[in-house]
């Protein structure tokens, strides 16, 4: 049996200001290509297929084209929520699509019940775990502990509960949406820390034939069973090196014969990089970046004026910028002053005091307008005593 692990699309989700919606839909193009050229059985997507609760319509229309896609290649499909979903919302009318052969496993009062696929080694268990909150896992289930680990030992025990009552030989297969101890975070994952712990043990997953992790966003074995497909693209920066795209898994009589990583479309590669801003311009060791989005961290003592929009001459697709001043910064940075002095005044030493060098005449000129369109050129030290 073929089975296609998948997980975290976070349909909607932008890139600092940039809409990824395009690339998705090619990442759904590239998916069911995959499951129609490898011959696949089952999709597997271990939860946050939104990025939100409260998905816009257009992310809703591209997972609505997405599973009528995939359904349509004959594969069954298993879809469980994660900690960006609303279980609710993703879960309506579940028991009518399970029809259709899309299966999604989001409420805890369905953990337990597997879907049930079959090859010519037999039976294959199919268990969709739903993000368990540890706060509703322990009220619904009277668990004795608030935590990530109890919630996810009861429903694997449930689990194990079901399989034991199955025939001799029937091979198990369970999604999770869990950090899970061996997998590395990036940041572009929501904390789900409860009283500072945020991870649990793959070793609650021995026994089973193969386990399809979501939540993190790179790709992760932590067995030959237990594996992270990561994201199919990249969410913040700090994954500029991963690796995104799914596993197929081959399961054979015995469990796992085979897994292959199936690499996913790069819309627009990612690229981070650091230097003096004129350093920036004119190296030659980063022209591979020119057409990629970039984080620029500048080294420059002074910052640059206008330094993204200089920045963007050379990497159109610049995103972001931070400063880093080579040796830390100045030493002489100090607060400014307040009292006494007008809106005016402190704005410039605002500046001077962000930037390291005063503003210019225009600038200067530029604020003075701009209070004074406010009316706001006002003594701050009055404003304070009068508040």
């Amino acid at each position: 049996m073929r089975l296609l692990h998948t997980s975290d699309w976070h349909l909607g989700r932008s890139f600092h200001g940039e809409g990824l919606l395009g690339a998705q839909a090619d990442y759904v193009d590239h998916l069911v290509e995959t499951v129609v050229e490898q011959r696949v059985d089952a999709v597997l997507v271990a939860g946050d297929v939104y990025d939100r609760a409260l998905p816009s319509v257009d992310a809703v229309a591209l997972a609505d084209e997405a599973f009528h896609r995939l359904a349509a290649t004959g594969a069954r499909v298993v879809v469980t929520s994660g900690n960006h979903d609303s279980a609710r919302r993703l879960g309506f009318n579940a028991r009518l699509v399970d029809l259709a052969g899309v299966h999604l496993r989001t409420s805890l009062d369905r953990v337990g019940e597997p879907v049930l696929l079959e090859d010519r080694h037999g039976p294959v268990a199919v268990h969709g775990l739903p993000y368990l909150d540890p706060d509703v896992a322990r009220v619904a289930w009277d668990l004795p502990v608030r935590s990530h680990e109890a919630a996810l030992g009861d429903a694997l025990r449930r689990v194990r509960a079901d399989l034991a009552a199955r025939p001799a030989g029937t091979r198990s297969v369970v999604l999770a949406h869990a950090f899970v101890t061996g997998g590395e975070p990036s940041d572009s994952e929501r904390d789900i820390a409860v009283g500072g712990v945020s991870s649990v043990a793959a070793e609650l997953f021995a026994d089973l034939d193969y386990v399809a992790l979501g939540h993190l966003h790179g790709r992760a074995t932590l067995s030959d069973a237990v594996r992270y497909s990561g994201s199919p693209i990249a969410y913040s920066f700090s994954e500029a090196r991963h690796r995104k795209g799914s596993w197929l898994v081959e399961l054979g009589a015995g469990g796992v014969a085979s897994t292959d990583f199936v690499d996913a479309p790069v819309a627009r590669s990612l690229a981070r990089v650091e230097g003096t801003l004129e350093d920036l311009l004119v190296d030659s060791r980063h022209a591979a970046h020119e057409a990629a989005w970039v984080q620029a961290t500048l080294t420059d003592r002074v910052r640059p004026a206008r330094a993204m929009e200089r920045l963007r001459a050379r990497f159109p697709h610049a995103l972001a910028l931070r400063f880093a001043p080579e040796g830390g910064e100045p030493a002489t940075r100090r607060p400014v002053p307040v009292e006494g002095r007008s809106a005016h005044a402190v704005a410039l030493d605002f500046v001077d005091h962000v930037r390291g060098e005063p503003a210019g005449d225009d600038e200067s000129a530029l604020l003075r307008e701009a209070f004074e369109c406010c009316g706001d050129d006002r003594d701050l030290s009055r404003e304070a005593a009068a508040g």
